[in-house]
């Protein structure tokens, strides 16, 4: 099964004391003692996440492990990832993260892991690669369309709830046409696709919202069922 958890903001990387987002990814693989890979590119594998990763991780029950392009690990990077059960992709420069993932060709091995059951997870522009549009700050002045992987259907906001220009940016580009209708997410938050479809909301704080951001007569906000896992 195909499976794609999307957060908007938390886990280790934003509240590395609440544990309820990252032990749910980990708790969705089939394996006891999952494989699970950080890959911090969007950040250009910035060491203190990669510390915090560890950090984290080292203290469940699972195997970590780390993907750098700017030290590579091995050069068959098909086998490296595929070996695996989850991918868990940090945040930083989405437009970074895509240009240096297809000059390695990772977004082809990472479509490859998907339609295999490697479960994808992300945060922030570990979020919005998976889709086929995403908001994102990575041109440094303000916030814009983005186009990236396409995998899921649809446009993504991450920290809907957390940065203030993020709902009036993304509300703004979807009236006008220049960013597709999505699914924007609060700090705290995550979606659950499995296959193509949206089959879980959940958080890792009671006020974590989601919605589901559209036009009709004019921009609808539609907010959507979250389950709080504490």
């Amino acid at each position: 099964m195909r499976q794609i958890i999307a957060l908007g903001g938390g886990g280790f990387l934003m509240e590395p004391e609440n544990p309820l987002l990252d032990q749910y990814i980990l708790n969705q693989s089939t394996n006891p003692k999952p494989k699970i890979c950080f890959i911090p590119t969007a950040s250009g594998d910035s060491p203190d996440f990669i510390k915090r990763f560890y950090n984290f991780f080292e203290k469940q029950e699972c195997e970590t492990s780390h993907l750098s392009l700017f030290k590579p690990p091995t050069r068959d990077f098909e086998s490296f990832i595929l070996e695996k059960d989850i991918i868990y992709v940090g945040g930083g420069n989405t437009k970074n993260l895509l240009a240096l993932w297809k000059e390695w060709g990772l977004d082809y091995i990472l479509k490859k892991a998907w339609q295999q059951g490697i479960i994808l997870a992300g945060i922030s522009a570990g979020s919005i690669c998976w889709f086929e549009e995403g908001l994102t700050d990575s041109y440094g002045d303000y916030l814009e369309p983005l186009t990236c992987l396409g995998f899921l259907k649809g446009s993504n906001c991450p920290h809907y709830d957390g940065e203030a220009e993020r709902r009036p940016a993304y509300t703004k580009l979807i009236k006008s046409g220049d960013i597709k209708p999505g699914l924007a997410v609060a700090d705290g938050a995550a979606l659950h696709y499995k296959e193509d479809k949206l089959s879980n909301i959940v958080s890792s704080r009671p006020e974590a919202k989601a919605y589901k951001v559209y036009m009709d007569e004019g921009i609808v906000e539609k907010e959507l069922q979250v389950k709080y896992l504490g």
